[in-house]
Order: structure tokens, then sequence, then C-alpha cells
């Protein structure tokens, strides 16, 4: 792949006018049934995505490109496997691996809906999911909606690293900055993949050991931030080199979700929801964890009186580490992740869990979008709250075991906490847009 790798990204630098297509087709084919399990799209995903990145395309247009390829994607193999149906199975490449097929019918058959969110972070389940939502007749408007929702957290998750790395590489930035973001590459890969590893090796005390990995790159940050100057700045000149109006409409969208009067609204009513129908130690693990993050975050907050960036026209007044949206986000949805993955397969407990990283990382990353906080603001409020989870899930598991959350449920809390992130998310807009004006 290496030699035919390196002549389409060479192709793709001295024409840059066709990045944009580059994108669009690369990210449908990843979607695409069959297709997406030959070629290597991740890879020349994030080669295209590191072109666009040093100039040739914005940050939304690489998104939206994407985010519309993957798509087409999808809907070309609901398509195909809505027309075929069962005869899909006679083509030459299915009959020679019938696993990729019953791979994914199983998986779509035994998770619904669910699976094609899930499943749209898992490589070879991927293209495929779409194929078998079609062939078992998966109503049009339903599948429309959760592509919708899969494929613009996908396009993040797979364009964003890219892009972003282009940008840097393009930008003078300060002395350092390179072995500083190293570094912290590093520490975060370390922490996901050993994360991974306990958990798919089913260690026993593999809760213990993500709080304790988490807890040591919390005290880190907490004591090394000052050291990582170089870090912080270059990373925030690079975000605000792209800012634009579209851009500041959708971050403070998203920022609003993690708003201490959202946050404390939305966990009061999880905590309400599961004490009305009964659910004692989820309601004790969910408002343990959001109750003790937040006074945590509050005291360290205090303590070490950061100043924040010199950004914004009318400067935020309160201190900036960690970040209390990104700490109040992670855990939110971090323990609503943990909770949905009770009793299930390892790897769908794995991927409930990553879900609920990315939506709470789109969170984090609003606030250095907007200027409101340096990146390793959000970092240790990340890593705190990943510590307080997994303490938490250690320490209710030791006395009580921590049953699955009814379906029934969660039909009450998903729907509910999505409505009142709607409401504040619109209501305040215009004055929000205001407030983070730079």
């Amino acid at each position: 792949m290496g030699p035919w790798l390196d002549s389409v990204t060479s192709w793709l630098t001295t024409n840059p006018q066709w990045l944009g297509l580059a994108v669009f087709i690369v990210a449908c084919v990843e979607c695409l049934a069959i297709a997406g399990i030959i070629v290597p799209g991740t890879v020349l995903l994030f080669a295209i995505a590191v072109l666009a990145g040093s100039g040739a395309l914005s940050l939304g247009q690489t998104l939206l490109l994407g985010f519309l390829g993957g798509l087409l994607g999808d809907m070309l193999s609901y398509a195909l496997g809505r027309r075929f149906h069962q005869n899909i199975r006679r083509l030459p490449l299915l009959r020679t691996h019938p696993e990729w097929m019953t791979g994914a019918e199983n998986y779509f058959q035994r998770y619904g809906i669910i699976s094609l969110i899930v499943g749209r972070f898992i490589g070879p389940l991927r293209p495929m999911l779409p194929m078998v939502a079609g062939m078992c007749d998966m109503p049009l408007p339903r599948f429309i909606l959760v592509s919708l929702l899969a494929g613009a957290g996908w396009s993040v998750a797979y364009l964003l690293p890219g892009w972003a790395t282009g940008a840097a590489i393009r930008l003078p930035l300060p002395e350092n900055f390179w072995p500083q973001a190293a570094i912290v590459a590093v520490s975060i890969a370390a922490l996901l993949g050993l994360s991974i590893h306990a958990n798919v090796r089913r260690q026993p005390k593999a809760t213990l050991l993500i709080g304790t990995l988490s807890l040591a790159l919390l005290v880190a940050v907490f004591f090394g931030y000052s050291h990582m100057a170089a870090f912080d700045q270059g990373i925030s000149a690079l975000v605000q080199e792209h800012r634009s109006s579209t851009m500041d409409m959708l971050a403070v969208l998203v920022t609003q979700i993690g708003n201490f009067r959202t946050q404390l609204l939305a966990a009061a009513l999880v905590c309400a929801l599961l004490f009305f129908n009964k659910q004692w130690r989820a309601l004790i693990f969910f408002g343990g964890v959001t109750l003790f993050t937040a006074i945590a975050n509050t005291a360290t907050k205090h303590f070490f009186a950061r100043m924040r960036p010199d950004v914004l026209l009318d400067p935020l007044t309160s201190y900036s580490m960690p970040s209390g949206h990104s700490s109040g986000s992670f855990a939110f949805f971090l323990a609503l992740a943990i909770l949905a993955g009770r009793e299930k397969p390892q790897r769908m407990r794995i991927t409930c869990v990553l879900i609920g990283c990315l939506l709470a990382m789109t969170v984090a990353m609003s606030r250095i979008y907007l200027g409101a906080h340096w990146p390793t603001d959000i970092m240790a409020g990340a890593f705190l709250a990943i510590t307080v989870n997994a303490f938490a899930l250690a320490l209710t598991q030791r006395y009580m075991v921590l049953t699955p959350v009814p379906v029934k449920v969660w039909w009450m809390i998903l729907p509910s906490c999505a409505a009142l992130y709607g409401f504040f998310m619109l209501s305040h807009l215009s004055k929000e847009l205001l407030r983070y004006a730079y």
C-alpha cells in the first residue's frame, strides 16, 4: 500500500483542486458495502485530511464533504440490500467470505438501531451494516435519521485528527511544540490502549487500572501545565486562525451542552428518572459520579486559580484549570455509557464508552475553539471525570452488582436529555454568540 498511497498523495499535492472530491469519494467508498472492507480507506482518509489541513480546505469543508460522502455510501449500501435482499449473498466476494455478511447480520439482529451507530466506528461492520438494514427492510426515514447522527460523529472522529495535523505542520508554531504534543499524544494513546487491552483481556482489575492511569495523568497535568506553554499556545493559535461565523455558531451550540446550569438540570433529570423507575444502583452510581466530579472540579479550579486565554472581547472572569465543561461532559456521558454497557458483550461495552468519550470530547473541543480554555484545561477536566468514573465503578462493583438499566428507562432518559439540551442550545444562542465574540 505504501507506493500506491504515496502516488495518490503526491498527485493530490500537485492538484489540490481535486482534494474536495477526493475526500468525498474516499469517504463514500469507506462506507460502501464490500468496498469499504477491501479498500484501506481509513489510512487514505487520514492522508487526504492532512493535505486538506495544509490550507487547501477549511475544517468545515473537510468535515462536510466527508459527512456527505459517508452518507452517500450508506444510502447506496442500503439501496443495494433493499433491492436484492438475501440474493446479495450470491455475489462472488460474499460467497468467498460469508463471515462478512454473517457477522454484520447477527450484530444488526441483536442490537437493531444501536448497531448502526456503534458499528459506524467498527471497521469491518461499518460498510456492511447499512446493507443489512436494507435487507431487513428497515424503514427508510428511520435509517436516514440514524445515518445522519452516526455520520456526523464518524466524520469528526476520522477527519479531524488528520486535518489538524496538516494545519499544524503548515503554521509557524512555538519552539518545543512538537515534543510537548508528542508527550500528550503518547500519554493519551497509552491510556486508551492499555484500557482497551485490559478490558479485552478481561483482567479482573481493569477498572482500577484505568482509574490509576487516569489519576496519574491528571496529577501530571496539574503539576506540569506550566511547562506545556508551547503546546497550549500552539494549539490555541492553530484553532483561532481557522475560526469562521458558521463554525462559531456550531461551537456555541455545542458548548452550551456543558454549561453548568444545563449539566445540572440534565443530571437531575436522569437521577429523577432513575429514582421513579426504582433503579437504585444506577442512581447511586450516576448521581455519585456527577456530584463528586462537580465538587472536585470546583475545588481544584480555585486551588490552581489559572487565568483563561486572552481571546474574547469580554474575557471570562472565572478560573480556567480544570475545564468545568470538559469534566462535567465526560462525567455525564461516560456514566451513561457505563450504564448502557452493563451485561453487554465486551466489544459493545468498549464501544459505548468510546462513543461517550466522543460526545464529551466534542463539548471539550468547543471550549478551545471559542478561546475559553487552554488545551491542558480540557485534558485535566477529562482525566478528572475518567478517574472518578473508574474508581466509582470499581467501588460500586465491589459492594453491589451494577445491574443494567431496562430499555424502557433508556427510552425515557435519552429523548428527555436530547429535548433539554436542544431547548438550552437554541433558546440562548444569540446571547451566547455575543458572550464568545472575539
